[in-house]
Order: C-alpha cells, then structure tokens, then sequence
C-alpha cells in the first residue's frame, strides 16, 4: 500500500472501520496515554507493548496485497503474533535481563517471529522501499566478514543478530521506539483532537480573511493554512490532502496553472515539518538523538521555517502579478475575527503547549498537558457555549481553570477528575454525545496517523542496530571526510545527494534517522555544529519528498490537481528554492540557526538570505514590475548565488549587483509604463 493511502487514512472516517479494528485502535491510545500519564512499566515494556499495539492494527487492517480488508482469521493470527511478542517482553523482562546476550532457543524465536513481523508490516504500510534498504542493512550484518577492504567487519552469528535487534534497546526498541511510544504518539493525538474539533476550518476560514482577496489570494490562502496546520500535524503528505482538497480547485479557479497549483501546495506542505512546534515529529527524535533540550531544536528550526514559507509567498505573489490573477469578492471571504471569535477556545491548548515546550518542560510532559487540555476545552465548550450569558460562561471558564492547576500541586488524577465529570455531564445533555463520539473518534484517529510513524520508527532500528553493531557509520563518515577534506562545499553536496536518494522512497523519519546515523557525523567531524548538521540532513530529508522523479507530496498533489505529478514536482523545486538554500547558509553561519551569540549577526543572515531569496524569486517567475530580460534573470541568479557563498567580499558584490538589478528594472519598468493585462 502506497505512503499516499496510509496517510489519507486506515478506510476513511473511524465511524466506518469495522467494530473490532475500531476497539483495538481506541485501546492503544487508551494505553498510551496511561503510560504517559503514570509510567506504570519500565521503558523497555513500554516500548514493546508500543510496537506490539502497532503490529496489530497493521495486520487486522492491511493486506498483503491490494486494497481489500485482509482474510480475517489470518489476519488476527499474525496481530496476536505481535500482541505476543510485546507480552513476551513484559512477563520475562527481569529474567531476558539476566540472561542478555545469552538466548534460549524460544527466545530466539519470540525474536525472529518479532523481526519478521516489522518487516512484512511495514511493507504493508509503507511500500517496499524501506524495507528493502533495512534487509540490506541486515544482511550487512550477517555477511559483512566477507567484503573487501574497509566495508568488511569481523563478523556476527544469527544469534547475536536477533539480541541486538529483538532485545535491548539498541535495535527494534531503540530511540526512535522510544520517542513514538512518548511523544509523538501524545502530539499526534493532540493534532487529532484539535482536527476533530475544527481546527482545520479555523485556520483556513482565518487564511481565506486575510489573504482570500489579496493579488494571488487562493495561493496565498494554500500557504497561510499548510503552514499553520504545520502546527498541529506536521505531516506533509496528510496535510495535502486535507488543505489541498480546499485550495488546489480554489487556485485552479482564479486562473493559476494546474502543475503551480499543485506545486504550492505541496510545497506549502512539507513546508509544515520545518515548522515548530510539532516539526513532523522528527524534532522530538533529533532531542532525543543528540541530547539538546527540544527547545534548542526548535529554536533553531525557526528562521530557517519563516525564511522557506517567505519564499513561497514571494513566489506566489511574483507569479500572480505575472498573469495578473486577481484575489476573491471581498465579500465571498469570511471573516478573519469572525473566524477567531467562533473557535477562539481551540488557540488555548496550542498556546499553552508552546509556552511549555519553550518554557522548557519535556515534550512529554508539555504534550499530556496539551492534550488534557485540549479535551477538557472541547467537552468544556460542548456545555458551556449552549448558556446565553457572558458572565456564566467566563465562570465557567475560570472555575475549570482553578481545578486545572490544582493539577501541579496534586498530580495528573486531578486532570483525569476533571475529564471524567466534564464527560459525565457531556452524556446528560442536549448535543453533549455528540461531542462525547468526536473525542472517541480523534483517539481512535490519533492511533490510526501513529501507524505509519511508529512502524517507520520500529523499523529503522535495524539500521541503527546493525550501525551501532559493525561500525559502518565511520566507514562512510571517512569516505565524505576524503572528500571534504580540501572542499566543505563538495561533502555539503554529496550529503544533500544521499538525504535526496533516500528521502525519494521513504517517509522523512526514517529518512533522517538513516542520514542523521550515517551522514552527520561526517560533517560534525568536518567542523559543522552538531546541531546544524543534523537539520541539515533533516531539512533535504523532506524535500526529498518534492524531488523528482519520485516527489511523493506532488504525487498525491496530483489527483486533486488533474496534472501529473512530475510537472507539479518540476514547479515544487523551483517554488522550494530557499529550502534548498538557507542549510547550506547554516553551515557556513551558524548564526542563522540562532547557534551563536550576537543577534546582530543573525539579524545580518536573515536580511542576507531574504534579499537572496528575493532576487531568485524575481529570476525564477521572470517578473517584478514587468517581465524581466534573459540577463536580468542571469543576473538575478548570480547576485543571489554570491549572497550564498561564504568567500571575502562575495556578500559586497552580490547586494551591489542586487541594488543595481533592481533600481534599473524599476526605472525601465516606470518609463514603459503600465503593463496591459
């Protein structure tokens, strides 16, 4: 099954799976967020009853081949199968502690059954691409003592193989395990939640206010919407086709080209997993990896974020003035503060949720913040919107708000207190049931968008597992460092190529968590900051995904366009310039990365980078005040490319050629007077 199905959903809407498929789904994030609310089992446990919940949703739902409901006998044979292998883990924990490294025979089969299983799951779910570069990973392992030179290791048996990947926390239960089991499943419950409730009508209703009947105003609204939906979700593919469903038709409308319609919006898109807080989850995992608070992620993450959907806009704006594409009737928008002023109460949880991450608290502990909150305001709203009076209603308000913090002095029971009355209300009045199935339904949603990252993040184990087994990651990392031992620029390049190749058949976790054991070291030993190689690679990990010839985003992009994926691909690359531009500026200044102390600086690289950004906007869409000669666009390259470079003097020349590109234009442009339409 193709990355496109299992992000557009397990079959549609939750109240349509079959009965059994829905209860186990609910169970997982009933599971999940008792572990996180009271960690009643050791990490090892936790991420094993993870995996184990995963495997069965996977089986009792994708087939092994086609689109129908898997046979069912077989189906639930192979879920309980994984179900095993998580209880195997729990009920033996403390005695696979004492003998560990020493397998009996069924543990060596407990471990196989559970290798086997990933694999084939994630084939189900995801394609056959990752699967196919873990088994060679494997097989590395196994068979490496026979490959000549520095490939070649001093060899594993099958047994030590199935320790390292089945048991321990080195393989299959690694960190990225760890982190899905924790975090990313509690804020992709949080986005579930908030989608449920309406949030994706809010920010495109307040998108369409703002910007719905401006110059361009459909394009613009697609960027506003992806970006703030990058908020909640943080999932590329699955925010196509939720805002593209509205934006594409909407673009196509007023005159935008089928191919740039769809190349927005998948731009726009992936855009979202640059964007902080959730950041694709892959955020969490880099903290995680590299030992950095997550604020220092997502500090850094920042300016590079506003820079790439800046550029978007610009694009869009450019191209809009070329073709003289006119916004909406003023009066067919709605209204930005009616917007707000209707589901103003779904801005809390987000807010808290980012002063907490940026406070810094833990994700984990910001994330079940979140997301109690988040259900307390929907089962809150449900009751309290139905009263007339102001007054009763800000009551109301703050008297939830007191029981609330009642939470820091007496612990997370006071929270679930406060759910279980708002529910028990909820059941005795008018409408309040309904409210009562949206919250069943965004746990239910929550485990199904979990599947795909948490299978992914299972998986890649044995990448990390085999890595951290045979030493590979030095062997590459000496390769580069050959390379780049006279030239930072040509390893900068042959790491973009690696994240590009792999990043075009699998989804961006795993794309990073590959690159990030395999690439960055590389450049950390090359003098690049820890934390700027690792965005680095996380950064060409996700436009992988609008690279041809495989560009997934534009591909499901495709069908709500009517165009073929890879024109929309060839517009996605030129639309993303800036995305393949501001990391290379990162890692010969850090600075734009906030990794430095002079603000001044960084102040500097951010108006460097806009004004090169800027100049390959006008050069690419070929228009400013009116269309540009061919050697104003040559020019146009050239200033935004010696912006670029990191040499004396560069930055002198390229704002000189710049300034003087754009004063001449401009005059020209006033002396032709106006463009006709």
């Amino acid at each position: 099954m193709s990355e496109l199905q299992q992000e557009e959903g397990l079959a549609g809407s939750a109240a349509d799976w079959p009965k059994a498929l829905f209860y186990v789904a609910l169970l997982f994030s009933i599971y999940q967020i008792v572990m996180a609310a009271f960690h009643p089992v050791s990490s090892q446990v936790l991420r094993a009853g993870h995996v184990g919940f995963l495997l069965m949703v996977v089986y009792l739902y994708f087939p092994a081949a086609g689109n129908g409901r898997p046979w069912q006998p077989l189906a639930w044979v192979l879920g309980l199968a994984g179900m095993g292998t998580a209880f195997y883990q729990w009920y033996f924990e403390a005695d696979l502690i004492q003998r560990s490294g020493d397998l009996t025979t069924l543990d060596f089969a407990v471990g196989v059954l559970l290798i086997a299983l990933v694999f084939e799951a994630a084939r189900r779910v995801m394609g056959i691409a990752l699967p196919i570069i873990c088994a060679t990973f494997l097989a590395y392992g196994l068979l490496g003592q026979y490959l000549p030179g520095d490939l070649a290791h001093r060899g594993y048996g099958i047994d030590q193989m199935v320790n390292q990947l089945a048991f321990g926390t080195e393989g299959l239960y690694g960190t990225p395990t760890y982190v899905s089991a924790t975090y990313i499943f509690l804020f992709i419950l949080f986005g579930a939640f908030l989608e449920q409730a309406g949030m994706i009508k809010l920010f495109t209703d307040f998108a369409m206010g703002l910007f719905g009947h401006k110059l361009g105003g459909p394009a613009k609204v697609s960027v506003v919407s992806s970006a703030l939906m990058g908020t909640i979700t943080g999932s590329g593919v699955a925010n196509v086709v939720t805002t593209g469903q509205f934006t594409i038709p909407l673009m196509k409308r007023f005159g935008y080209k089928s191919a740039f319609a769809g190349g927005v919006e998948a731009t726009s898109s992936m855009g979202s997993q640059m964007m902080p807080p959730v950041m694709g989850a892959v955020a969490f995992i880099m903290a995680e990896t590299i030992n950095v608070p997550f604020i220092e992620v997502a500090k850094a993450a920042l300016i590079p974020a506003l820079l790439y959907f800046g550029s978007v806009f610009w694009m869009v704006h450019l191209e809009a003035k070329r073709a003289n594409l006119k916004g909406l009737p003023k009066e067919e928008c709605p209204s930005a503060m009616a917007a707000v002023k209707q589901r103003w109460y779904l801005l809390i949880p987000l807010g808290v949720l980012v002063y907490l991450l940026f406070s810094g608290r833990t994700p984990l502990f910001s994330g079940m913040v979140g997301l109690a909150l988040t259900a307390i305001v929907i089962l809150g709203s449900a009751i309290i919107l139905k009263v007339s009076s102001f007054g009763l209603r800000v009551a109301f308000w703050i008297a939830l708000g007191v029981l609330c913090a009642g939470f820091f002095q007496l612990g997370i029971g006071v929270i679930f207190g406060v759910i279980a009355v708002l529910v028990a209300i909820c059941w005795f009045i008018k409408g309040g049931r309904d409210t009562l199935v949206v919250c069943l339904h965004a746990l239910v949603e929550g485990a199904r968008h979990a599947v795909p990252v948490g299978i992914a993040c299972a998986l890649v184990g044995v990448i990390i597992g085999v890595v951290s087994l045979t030493g590979v990651a030095s062997t590459f990392a000496g390769y580069i460092l050959a390379v780049g031992e006279d030239n930072l620029f040509l390893s900068l390049l042959l790491t973009m190529a690696t994240c590009l190749v792999l990043g075009m058949g699998i989804p961006t976790i795993p794309n990073y968590i590959i690159t990030s054991s395999i690439a960055a070291p590389a450049l950390l030993d090359l003098g690049v900051p820890l934390l700027v190689s690792h965005m680095f690679v996380f950064y060409f990990g996700i436009l992988a995904d609008l690279t041809p010839p495989v560009a997934l985003a534009c591909f499901a992009a495709a069908p709500i366009a009517k165009e073929t994926g890879l024109k929309i691909s060839m517009w996605a690359v030129r639309i993303a310039i800036a995305g393949f531009v501001v990391p290379f500026m990162a890692v010969y200044n850090p600075s734009l990365m906030m990794q430095g102390d002079s603000l001044w600086m960084t102040a500097y690289m951010v108006l460097k980078a806009s004004f090169a950004i800027g100049l390959w906007g006008i050069a690419t869409i070929g228009y400013l005040q009116r269309p540009l000669a061919w050697w104003e666009r040559v020019l146009g390259f050239a200033a935004g490319a010696t912006l670029i470079m990191a040499m004396p003097i560069t930055d002198e020349i390229g704002f000189g050629i710049g300034f003087l590109l754009l004063a001449q234009h401009i005059v020209r442009a006033r002396r032709a007077g106006p463009v006709l339409a």
